[in-house]
């Protein structure tokens, strides 16, 4: 018997992909829902998506979100270091979300999730690790194929965000066993952006995965770009509006 997990990351104030995420999925069975992150800033509604995640508890999802991870931008909303991004419109939109956001999303934020951008935990068996960026910097740092930035032996799996990039890939770490021919297998999952994914494609972005078989698919669904992008103001950057329409 498997049990299916779905797991999204980067949401980014953007309710029209979450929408369709969720409506693509609705006819399936989950054990259980992994977030890994950044559910706001970029995007104009943050309030809103907050208030979505609040009401999973109330819906069929009731006690199944098993991770519930802080990115750097709910890091940046609770620490205000508007220095660690790297340009200046990113800096202006951050400010222009942190007015934005309500006292019930900034509580949610303090309270409803894990502050530490990490998190060790077990399913069917299989340990794992949830984490935004990486072991090295867990909110400011992804994980790449090239580049593991840490070391996870000691996991069966990890789920990772942060750079809005899909990829599943097997590594396999170094160990003393001759059993395993001395190499333990770790599988990396990153679900991509459901909000605004950069790996030119610019549909909505999530995984899902089925234990203990650790099959994984990679899915993407189309949403209302058009919609979400009349939202934007003239004081934001038109860069964080364009960029939906291609993916980038």
């Amino acid at each position: 018997m498997e049990d299916k997990y779905i797991i999204l990351s980067d949401i980014h104030g953007n309710v029209s992909a979450f929408d369709a995420v969720a409506s693509d999925c609705q006819d399936e069975e989950f054990a259980g829902i992994i977030l890994l992150g950044d559910c706001i800033d970029y995007g104009m509604r943050s309030n809103e998506i907050i208030q979505k995640l609040m009401e999973l508890d109330e819906t069929d999802w009731k006690g199944k979100i098993v991770v519930n991870i802080w990115g750097n931008h709910e890091k940046l909303m609770a620490d205000k270091e508007w220095e660690r991004l790297s340009s200046d419109r990113g800096r202006a939109i951050a400010r222009y979300t942190a007015k934005q956001l309500s006292d019930d999303s900034m509580e949610y934020i303090h309270t409803g999730m894990n502050r530490d951008g990490i998190q060790e935990f077990d399913i069917t068996g299989l340990k794992c690790l949830a984490v935004h960026g990486s072991l090295e910097d867990h909110y400011w740092k992804a994980i790449e194929p090239n580049n593991l930035w840490g070391e996870y032996v000691k996991y069966d799996m990890v789920f990772s965000g942060h750079s809005h990039y899909s990829y599943c890939f097997t590594h396999f770490c170094p160990i003393e066993n001759p059993e395993l021919r001395n190499k333990k297998a770790v599988t990396f999952i990153n679900p991509g952006s459901v909000g605004q994914p950069r790996n030119q494609n610019p549909y909505a972005q999530y995984a899902v995965v089925s234990l203990p078989s650790k099959r994984v698919e990679l899915r993407a669904v189309q949403y209302d770009v058009r919609y979400e992008q009349s939202l934007f103001p003239n004081e934001v950057d038109e860069f964080y509006k364009t960029r939906l329409m291609r993916g980038v």
